[in-house]
């Protein structure tokens, strides 16, 4: 992986606004890219919901509470992903991620 002076990793980039709904494990699913390298991110349903307590729980529901939340979620992947050791290609954020970021906001 790429890293920058520092031995901090770059930001990652989102430049694909795709987004799908795994239904067997309850998450969405995104992909962002350290340099070329792909990475996936899962977020749990639960996890949406505990930042937006009225979401439908449809699929289309949590689709739709991840893109209103999108901003925030590529925060946090950034975040979290900086502090994974190196050759990690998938990263589960949680509730407690998305919550920590949601209070620092406040």
């Amino acid at each position: 992986m790429k890293l920058s002076i520092g031995t901090k990793r770059q930001a990652l980039n989102f430049p694909n606004e795709s987004r799908s709904f795994d239904e067997t494990r309850n998450r969405v699913c995104f992909w962002g890219y350290d340099s070329a390298i792909e990475i996936s991110f899962y977020v749990a349903a639960e996890a949406l919901q505990a930042i937006n307590p009225e979401m439908e729980g449809t699929a289309e529901g949590i689709l739709h509470s991840f893109d209103a939340a999108r901003e925030r979620i590529h925060e946090v992947a950034n975040k979290v992903y900086a502090g994974t050791d190196q050759g990690t290609y998938a990263v589960n954020l949680t509730a407690d991620d998305l919550k920590y970021t949601q209070q620092r906001n406040c």
